[in-house]
């Protein structure tokens, strides 16, 4: 069954979030582990959140332009 972007959307991507040093400019980068290259940054945790979530739209748009699987995530073990 294909999805549609909006449904890819709501799926619960993990986001790793990671802080950057200030020779690098400082802030935070954000990535989605599931969706290789699909990263983002911020000058707080929770800009790099929202940042990431508009780069998400946009790599899940491509994949689905192009053909390209998109990866899921699985059910944690706690929600089992």
């Amino acid at each position: 069954m294909s999805r549609t972007l909006d449904e890819y959307m709501k799926l619960p991507y993990s986001v790793l979030l990671t802080p950057l040093y200030a020779e690098d400019g400082g802030g935070w980068l954000a990535e989605i582990p599931l969706l290789p290259g699909c990263v983002s940054d911020g000058e707080t945790p929770d800009e790099a959140i929202l940042m990431i979530e508009d780069a998400k739209r946009g790599w899940l748009e491509s994949a689905l332009e192009l053909g390209i699987p998109i990866p899921e995530p699985q059910p944690s073990i706690e929600s089992l």
